[in-house]
Protein backbone atom coordinates (compact mmCIF):
# COMPACT_ATOMS: atom_id res chain seq x y z
CA UNK A 1 0.00 0.00 0.00
CA UNK A 2 1.27 3.24 -0.82
CA UNK A 3 1.77 6.27 1.31
CA UNK A 4 -1.17 8.28 2.67
CA UNK A 5 -1.83 11.67 4.50
CA UNK A 6 -5.01 10.02 5.80
CA UNK A 7 -5.29 8.73 9.28
CA UNK A 8 -5.96 5.02 9.41
CA UNK A 9 -9.03 5.75 11.33
CA UNK A 10 -10.74 7.87 8.76
CA UNK A 11 -9.74 5.01 6.39
CA UNK A 12 -11.37 2.38 8.12
CA UNK A 13 -14.79 4.40 8.27
CA UNK A 14 -14.46 5.27 4.65
CA UNK A 15 -14.43 1.65 3.34
CA UNK A 16 -17.29 0.41 6.18
CA UNK A 17 -19.26 3.52 5.48
CA UNK A 18 -22.91 2.65 3.62
CA UNK A 19 -23.24 4.75 -0.08
CA UNK A 20 -26.57 5.10 -0.48
CA UNK A 21 -28.41 6.64 -3.85
CA UNK A 22 -31.70 7.55 -4.40
CA UNK A 23 -34.84 6.55 -2.55
CA UNK A 24 -37.31 4.20 -1.46
CA UNK A 25 -37.30 0.50 -3.01
CA UNK A 26 -35.09 2.74 -6.07
CA UNK A 27 -32.41 3.15 -3.63
CA UNK A 28 -29.16 1.30 -4.47
CA UNK A 29 -26.87 0.72 -1.22
CA UNK A 30 -22.78 0.36 -2.02
CA UNK A 31 -20.28 -1.26 -0.17
CA UNK A 32 -16.26 -0.73 -0.84
CA UNK A 33 -14.80 -3.54 -2.44
CA UNK A 34 -18.23 -5.15 -2.88
CA UNK A 35 -19.84 -6.01 -5.73
CA UNK A 36 -23.04 -4.79 -6.85
CA UNK A 37 -26.05 -6.08 -9.13
CA UNK A 38 -28.29 -3.34 -8.70
CA UNK A 39 -25.79 -1.18 -9.58
CA UNK A 40 -24.30 -3.01 -12.44
CA UNK A 41 -28.15 -3.13 -13.75
CA UNK A 42 -28.25 0.75 -13.67
CA UNK A 43 -25.26 0.80 -15.52
CA UNK A 44 -26.06 -0.91 -18.46
CA UNK A 45 -29.29 0.37 -18.60
CA UNK A 46 -28.21 3.52 -18.76
CA UNK A 47 -25.50 2.63 -21.01
CA UNK A 48 -22.52 3.85 -18.83
CA UNK A 49 -19.37 2.25 -18.17
CA UNK A 50 -18.44 3.75 -14.83
CA UNK A 51 -19.84 5.75 -12.21
CA UNK A 52 -18.54 7.93 -9.18
CA UNK A 53 -19.99 8.08 -5.34
CA UNK A 54 -18.99 11.64 -4.40
CA UNK A 55 -19.36 14.55 -1.60
CA UNK A 56 -18.33 18.03 -0.60
CA UNK A 57 -18.87 17.33 3.19
CA UNK A 58 -16.48 17.46 6.20
CA UNK A 59 -13.35 18.54 3.80
CA UNK A 60 -10.28 16.70 4.76
CA UNK A 61 -12.17 14.63 7.33
CA UNK A 62 -12.72 17.58 9.41
CA UNK A 63 -16.14 17.89 10.71
CA UNK A 64 -18.26 20.96 9.63
CA UNK A 65 -21.44 22.40 10.35
CA UNK A 66 -24.60 21.56 8.12
CA UNK A 67 -25.46 24.54 6.69
CA UNK A 68 -21.42 24.32 5.46
CA UNK A 69 -21.72 21.21 4.23
CA UNK A 70 -24.88 21.69 2.17
CA UNK A 71 -23.34 25.46 0.55
CA UNK A 72 -20.00 22.88 -0.48
CA UNK A 73 -22.35 20.18 -1.89
CA UNK A 74 -24.91 23.25 -3.20
CA UNK A 75 -21.33 24.35 -5.48
CA UNK A 76 -20.46 20.39 -6.13
CA UNK A 77 -23.59 19.95 -7.36
CA UNK A 78 -23.33 22.90 -9.96
CA UNK A 79 -20.30 21.59 -10.76
CA UNK A 80 -21.60 17.89 -11.93
CA UNK A 81 -24.10 19.63 -13.49
CA UNK A 82 -21.06 21.01 -16.12
CA UNK A 83 -19.48 17.40 -15.76
CA UNK A 84 -22.40 15.43 -17.01
CA UNK A 85 -24.74 15.39 -20.57
CA UNK A 86 -27.88 14.87 -18.20
CA UNK A 87 -29.74 15.55 -15.16
CA UNK A 88 -30.81 11.89 -15.03
CA UNK A 89 -27.15 10.88 -14.58
CA UNK A 90 -26.97 12.22 -11.18
CA UNK A 91 -28.27 10.41 -8.41
CA UNK A 92 -28.63 12.19 -5.09
CA UNK A 93 -27.37 10.06 -2.08
CA UNK A 94 -25.74 9.97 1.22
CA UNK A 95 -22.62 8.36 2.68
CA UNK A 96 -23.69 6.60 6.21
CA UNK A 97 -21.08 5.44 9.27
CA UNK A 98 -22.96 2.33 10.70
CA UNK A 99 -20.73 3.32 13.79
CA UNK A 100 -23.43 6.45 13.59
CA UNK A 101 -19.50 8.85 14.79
CA UNK A 102 -20.71 10.85 11.57
CA UNK A 103 -23.56 12.14 10.59
CA UNK A 104 -24.55 11.31 7.13
CA UNK A 105 -22.90 12.84 4.55
CA UNK A 106 -25.34 14.42 1.33
CA UNK A 107 -23.23 12.58 -1.67
CA UNK A 108 -24.00 12.01 -5.23
CA UNK A 109 -24.09 8.68 -7.63
CA UNK A 110 -22.64 10.10 -11.07
CA UNK A 111 -23.20 7.95 -13.91
CA UNK A 112 -20.34 8.17 -16.51
CA UNK A 113 -17.98 10.39 -14.77
CA UNK A 114 -14.53 8.90 -15.62
CA UNK A 115 -12.00 8.68 -12.96
CA UNK A 116 -9.69 11.66 -13.51
CA UNK A 117 -12.70 13.55 -13.49
CA UNK A 118 -13.56 12.64 -10.22
CA UNK A 119 -10.37 12.86 -8.52
CA UNK A 120 -10.18 16.29 -10.20
CA UNK A 121 -13.47 17.05 -8.44
CA UNK A 122 -12.69 15.33 -4.57
CA UNK A 123 -9.59 17.43 -4.71
CA UNK A 124 -11.42 20.70 -5.57
CA UNK A 125 -13.48 19.81 -2.67
CA UNK A 126 -10.90 19.02 -0.19
CA UNK A 127 -12.22 15.47 -0.03
CA UNK A 128 -9.78 12.60 1.10
CA UNK A 129 -11.34 9.77 -0.80
CA UNK A 130 -13.46 9.10 -3.84
CA UNK A 131 -15.43 6.10 -4.27
CA UNK A 132 -14.80 4.93 -8.25
CA UNK A 133 -16.96 1.92 -9.67
CA UNK A 134 -15.44 0.72 -12.92
CA UNK A 135 -17.40 -1.67 -15.53
CA UNK A 136 -17.32 -4.80 -13.30
CA UNK A 137 -19.77 -2.44 -10.66
CA UNK A 138 -17.49 -3.08 -7.32
CA UNK A 139 -17.08 0.27 -5.87
CA UNK A 140 -13.32 1.25 -5.14
CA UNK A 141 -12.35 3.55 -2.62
CA UNK A 142 -9.69 5.91 -4.36
CA UNK A 143 -7.87 7.52 -1.81
CA UNK A 144 -6.62 11.81 -2.50
CA UNK A 145 -4.03 12.52 -0.06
Amino acid sequence: MSYTEIPDDLIYVYRSAYYRAGVGHEAITLHVDQYSEPLARLLAASGHRCAAFITACNPFGAAESHEMNMKACLDLRKSLDRHVAQQSQIIEGEGIDPAGAWAAEKSFLVLGLNLETTKALGKEFGQNAVVWIGTEAIPRLVLLR
